[in-house]
């Protein structure tokens, strides 16, 4: 996989190649940190240089975080002109609107959670530095719930997803001889999704209103970090390579069995691809959601688009935000599986469990399987941003 370092040509072109298929390959996994995320630190750099037609080379490689919309790679691409009327006239009219209505409802959320969490100890486990009010009952876990849905899902108004198509899929399920058919259907521990943008939890959030897996940093956010511990986050120190990981995989797993056991108790959401990509592919699964053994609820989004599109792939935070705060109308589409039941098998082996969610994933929502990850990821960034030298990463896999 290693690619000659050369020159970069920052100028991207005015096509843009579309995604093409990746074989799978057969990886050897990793030790799994369960919070559906790869933390390690970029490798170190060779010396060796890119050449000039590299880029071309390295979207083709790298397809699943490739933009392919009209404002390319980075959302630096040249834009034709009636992009840019467009462009202009949102940002002096749309722009601000939207960012006083989002701030608005923010902080009507905030409100909420102060109130419904004051006088109120929130459950903590000081062996692994979590800290939440998930576990609330009574009116103010009520109030935190369904507001929490309303504005969840009047943000999305707000950012221009004024209506969401919603697809339930129903499937053959293979009988489980040792279930008695007569007993009530048991309770997801997790709710499974591939990971296309921040937008993601906005809608999971109006949906199911569930926990999810989040830096430490996120809980010491104004207004943010009160509420992702009204959500009941499970918060994990992404940059630390100490033993923490295994009390991180250990709360997930516990979380996922709670929440199947009890159903009172917050389900958690989790991504196990790790990172996002262009929403046309599915990358490898992470075993973290899978380690409990419990039955998952697996969610496909999509977010089709004429001119911006909604995907965080290679493009900065601020630069994705304002663009999508200046496109008019936003288009998102989810088709939700049924409850998917491990066997016996599956339970005891989570890397098993895992391929075959992601493969019904990928078959259901028409997703191409790739084989690589956040490493890869990395490299295909630091290609756009102009870095000269190529991490050694380049031929590792990300598992």
């Amino acid at each position: 996989m290693e690619t000659e370092l050369k020159d970069i040509n920052l100028e991207p072109s005015k096509s843009k190649p579309q995604p093409q298929p990746q074989p799978e390959r057969e990886q050897k996994p990793a030790p799994d940190d369960g919070s559906g995320k790869d933390d390690r630190p970029l490798l170190k750099s060779d010396s060796n240089r890119i050449s000039t037609e590299s880029i071309e080379e390295l979207e083709k490689k790298f397809a699943a975080f490739v933009r392919n919309d009209v404002y390319g790679p980075m959302g630096r691409g040249e834009l034709p002109l009636a992009e840019k009327v467009l462009l202009g006239i949102a940002l002096v009219t749309l722009l601000p609107l939207r960012i006083v209505l989002a701030m608005t409802v923010l902080l009507s959320y905030y409100a909420v959670c102060r109130i419904c969490t004051l006088f109120s100890a929130p459950n903590r486990d000081e062996e692994e530095e979590q800290e939440d009010f998930a576990h609330m009952g009574g009116w103010r876990r009520t109030v935190i719930v369904w507001s929490g849905r309303f504005l969840s899902r009047t943000m999305l108004f707000v950012l221009g997803f004024y209506w969401i198509k919603e697809t339930y899929r129903i499937l053959e399920q293979p009988q489980n001889d040792d279930k008695d058919q007569s007993e009530e259907p048991e309770r997801p521990g997790a709710i499974i999704s591939n990971h296309v943008s921040y937008l993601d939890i906005l809608y999971h959030m109006s949906s199911s209103f569930s926990s999810f897996v989040a830096k430490r940093s996120v809980a010491k956010l104004p207004l943010i970090g009160l509420i992702s511990k009204c959500l009941g986050c499970v918060f994990v120190q992404r940059e630390s390579k100490s033993s923490d990981f295994k009390g991180v995989a250990g709360v997930v797993t516990e979380r996922v069995r709670e929440a199947h056991e009890n159903k009172n108790a917050p389900i958690m959401m989790l991504f196990p691809e790790g990172t996002t990509t262009n929403g046309d592919f599915l990358l490898p699964f992470k075993t973290g959601a899978f380690l409990a053994g419990a039955p998952v609820l697996p969610v496909i989004l999509r977010y089709p688009y004429q001119r911006f599109s909604p995907a965080w792939d290679s493009i900065s935070g601020v630069r994705h935000v304002i663009f999508l705060l200046c496109q008019f109308v936003n288009f998102m589409e989810v088709t939700r599986l049924p409850v998917y039941y491990p066997s016996q098998e599956e339970k005891d082996d989570p890397k098993v469990y895992a391929n075959n969610v992601r493969r019904l994933m990928a078959r259901e929502g028409n997703l191409i399987m790739s084989d690589i990850g956040l490493a890869e990821k990395r490299v295909y960034h630091a290609a756009l941003n102009g870095n000269n030298s190529l991490p050694s990463v380049l031929h590792q896999k990300d598992d």
